[in-house]
């Protein structure tokens, strides 16, 4: 512990030195803001004040705020500058023709146009030639990244970040900079971790057996959480892990049994290992009192597979007669349900008198060992190599002089080589440079000073965005040259065919298209008895091959809403009534003929839409103006009565029109519930039906602008064509977002403008998308903290 302190003060003491790196600067060009807003203002009274009292005073004025928007306070342009967000709002609205209703007198052509452009140019003026980049907050790793970086860096792969508190999110990831704070518990965890890693990286001694701790959710194949592992029928969970070791091991199993049935026969579990049976055990315990199992088993280094089973599930229903103390028999439900609970599981070990074989982790690290007394000498490169990898750009003298400090302090007191490297190497682990993407500004300051980021920032910025993790050595080797931002066009095709960039699917697909609700997701068991855990992990997975393989194939980002083919396996196909699909393994599979085209008729994304006894064509709706247009409706305002099912008649929709006709619900409702009819051919987990309880489906509707669709197949097919560049603008602003992890703001339209056009020009490749997300300017480029336009001239 002591020594664990010094560590952390040396950090500390020096955890504001930088290296300073060599970088042009030039200003943003900025006109002058009073020119501007006076002309604006004119404009205003003169042109736009007239066209909103005519055609929007109505609804929106004069006391009235249909849709929480009220136009009231915005009587010069210094006040409509204040709210962004609400004129925002208004712009895309006008601009989509959603504004106003139908049903409303509506503004001429010219009219219209004005309006956007007085609008557009007012409230978000940007220079295309002189690209204002935003600001990045220092960037903490987020739990997956530092997991993924830990695994490159050092080269174990056991995912210790799993231990640390959940990362919040913003904008709708979880690797946004502004929200990724550190709580002091974190500084805990991290120290903890650091000694985790090079417990198995490396080895400084005689083995000595250690305790590596698993919970219910690293369990794979059970129905609980991943708090209380559950199975409540006969069958198999299952613990994958690594053994680096050769020796004996103990397994130790957390667990007690929910009791049912005779009363000799308590709940079994058997235990095997890489699928040999090791031996049967009761479990007598209940959930007030758990006890842990054990068993002690030979293993060679390598992959392991602990399998915890439950055989003998009893289940039975039963009416038993009670009598009263008034001598009444009343009869009441019983039931028994036998069912196995694990807490959690131990690995302890290794047990063995060998001498340990150094793990490839050691070799990497200890690269160069003491030779003729050189000790000093090789501790440095052993260090200073370290750093600088996990530094992610070149360890500075001073930084490298500190961290040798805590080798010699360790020599001092008795440590051996490795003990005493492996301080300094904790040291690196719990650093800020490790810990944090940060990036040199030399006028931090001054929002008007704009830089490129230096190379090595770039070669961070590039890996985080495509691998979730730490630039590889070409990157790293290229960024040294100063020549990686004239090779982007070769090393984006290079890492999007990488398996790395399988983290684009896991990080950005899941969260953008909001897979991961799915396991906390709980249909009624009633309305859908098919409904098991196998299926909800094959929907998921279904989504994440589409995704992975219009990356990996550079397929046109359109398929994802119109691809005629999909991937599933056994369960999954019988779910979509596919034949010819048989096993585990997933399989591409063909859906022409069929009522599937994209991953709007996916499974995952129906069952995310649904409420648990129905479907909701409220939810369907908003998720595609969320995920899909980027035109999320404004939250409903307070006091908007339920939908009850008992007091209307007829079809979901048709109930729901009856709903509609109270007018707060009909100005947010028309647009959205429009696209959500479209999938009622759907049920609440994604299955085809032909009609709704016996009452025909009416999937038809209209789109703000006049452009009709029957059902879902045409919505898609008019998203992906004639209105394609709702859904481009879209998964651009999405993918920059991931790409810079910030929010985007008005002066990034130009980027989001810009990779649209390139990604039209390229027939819609992804990988073409990609490119033009890391040439942007907000990619390329950035500035001092603070707002441009409030310090542009006089």
């Amino acid at each position: 512990m002591v020594r664990s302190i010094a560590i952390l003060i040396a950090l500390l003491a020096g955890a504001c030195a930088s290296v300073a790196f060599a970088v042009s600067t030039r200003r943003a060009h900025m006109p002058s803001s009073k020119e501007r807003l006076a002309a604006a203002e004119v404009v205003l009274h003169r042109e736009i004040m007239p066209t909103l009292r005519q055609y929007c005073w109505d609804c929106h004025a004069d006391g009235a705020s249909k849709g929480d928007v009220s136009l009231d306070r915005f009587t010069n342009v210094t006040a409509i500058v204040s709210d962004r967000r609400l004129w925002e709002r208004v712009l895309q609205n006008v601009r989509s023709g959603e504004m106003p209703p139908k049903k409303k007198a509506q503004p001429s052509s010219s009219e219209r146009e004005k309006l956007v452009a007085w609008i557009d140019g007012t409230l978000f003026p940007v220079d295309p030639a002189h690209p204002d980049p935003g600001r990045v907050t220092l960037h903490r790793l987020n739990r997956t990244e530092y997991n993924n970086t830990i695994r490159d860096l050092v080269g174990v792969d056991f995912r210790p970040a799993d231990d640390f508190p959940q990362d919040d999110v913003g904008y709708g990831f979880d690797n946004i900079g502004d929200v990724l704070s550190l709580p002091p518990i974190l500084w805990e965890r991290y120290l903890r971790a650091a000694e985790m890693v090079f417990d198995e990286a490396i080895v400084t001694g005689p083995l000595v057996p250690r305790t590596r701790r698993f919970t219910p959710g690293d369990l794979k194949g059970h129905d609980g959480t991943a708090a209380l592992a559950t199975k409540s029928s006969n069958g198999e969970m299952t613990l994958d892990f690594p053994v680096r070791f050769e020796g004996e091991y103990v397994v130790r199993i957390n667990a007690y049994g929910q009791q049912a049935g005779p009363k000799e026969e308590k709940v079994q579990m058997g235990l095997k290992m890489d699928g040999k049976n090791l031996e049967t055990v009761k479990v007598a315990r209940g959930k007030n009192d758990p006890k842990f199992y054990e068993h002690r088993v030979a293993m060679q280094p390598g992959a392991h597979r602990l399998g915890v089973a439950f055989l003998n599930d009893f289940y039975r229903e039963y009416t038993e007669e009670v009598k009263e103390k008034s001598g009444k028999v009343r009869k009441e439900h019983r039931v028994e349900d036998r069912n196995l609970y694990v807490l959690g599981v131990e690995i302890v070990g290794p047990f063995t008198d060998k001498p340990a074989e150094l793990p490839d982790s050691h070799h990497r690290i200890f690269f160069r060992m003491p030779k003729g007394g050189d000790d000093a000498a090789a501790a440095r490169s052993v260090i200073e190599r370290f750093a600088t990898r996990a530094f992610r750009r070149p360890a500075t003298k001073d930084e490298v002089d500190r961290l040798c400090t805590l080798y010699r302090d360790g020599r001092k007191a008795g440590d051996n080589f490795e003990s005493g490297v492996r301080q300094a190497l904790t040291a690196v682990l719990v650093s800020p440079h490790f810990l944090f993407r940060g990036e040199v500004q030399s006028e931090p300051d001054n929002p008007r000073a704009v830089q490129p980021v230096d190379e090595y920032a770039l070669a961070s910025r590039l890996s985080y965005f495509l691998w979730s993790t730490m630039p590889d050595d070409e990157l790293f080797g290229l960024a040294a040259k100063g020549k990686l931002r004239k090779s982007l066009g070769e090393q984006v095709p290079r890492m999007l065919k990488d398996p790395r960039s399988r983290a684009l699917t896991d990080n950005f697909a899941a969260q953008w298209l909001n897979l991961r609700t799915l396991g906390i997701l709980t249909p009624d068991k009633k309305t859908f008895p098919d409904f098991d855990e196998s299926l909800r992990s094959s929907i998921r997975e279904e989504t994440e091959r589409l995704f992975d393989y219009i990356v990996r194939e550079d397929r046109p980002v359109t398929e994802f809403l119109t691809a005629d083919y999909t991937f599933a396996n056994e369960r999954l196909a019988r779910h979509y009534g596919i034949d010819g699909v048989h096993g585990e393994g997933f399989a591409k599979v063909s859906t022409k003929g069929t009522a599937r085209s994209g991953v709007l008729t996916h499974a995952s994304v129906l069952l995310l839409t649904s409420n648990p006894t129905r479907t909701s064509p409220v939810k369907r709706g908003k998720w595609v103006m969320d995920n899909i247009l980027g035109t999320p409706p404004p939250p409903p305002p307070p006091g908007i009565p339920p939908l009850e099912a008992k007091e209307l008649k007829g079809t979901l929709r048709q109930r729901m029109q009856q709903h509609r006709d109270n007018p707060s619900c009909a100005s947010c409702h028309e647009r959205m519930d429009a696209i959500g009819f479209a999938f009622e051919h759907f049920d609440g987990i994604g299955r085809y039906r032909a009609d709704d309880g016996g009452f025909a489906l009416e999937t038809q509707g209209e789109m703000p602008g006049g452009d009709k669709f029957r059902d879902h197949v045409d919505l898609a097919a008019l998203f992906a064509g004639k209105r394609n560049e709702d859904f481009t603008r879209c998964l651009s602003e999405k993918l920059l977002t991931y790409a810079l992890g910030r929010g985007l703001e008005y002066y990034d339209r130009p980027s989001v403008a810009g990779i649209q056009a390139k990604l039209a020009e390229s027939n819609y490749r992804f990988a073409a998308m990609i490119e033009a997300v890391v040439r942007s300017a907000p990619f390329q480029l950035r500035r001092g903290d603070g707002d441009p336009l409030l310090t542009a001239g006089p």
